[in-house]
């Protein structure tokens, strides 16, 4: 599986702290070992962010992806639940 990152996702990344850093790296990993792993909580999302899915990286933070093909994903945004979704 490629992984890609957006440059809205970039920008979100570059102002997290190391902790926040250091879980999303976990849980990419996690990811890519298993989509749906429970701790992930991997799920579609809809409105503003159809056709993108969502996992959690800790409590409060998700990463945002699309699938761009069968083997490539796009990392979208990364930020809170409040950031994200108002």
């Amino acid at each position: 599986m490629r992984l890609l990152t957006a440059r809205s996702f970039d920008k979100d990344y570059a102002k997290l702290s190391e902790k926040v850093k250091q879980k999303f790296k976990q849980r990419r990993n996690l990811f890519l070992e298993n989509e749906f792993h429970p701790l992930l909580n991997n799920h579609p999302l809809s409105g503003e962010f159809e056709g993108c899915w969502s996992f959690n990286v800790t409590g409060d933070w998700r990463a945002i992806y699309f699938w761009r093909d069968d083997d490539t994903i796009v990392f979208l945004k990364i930020g809170t639940h409040s950031e994200l979704y108002g």
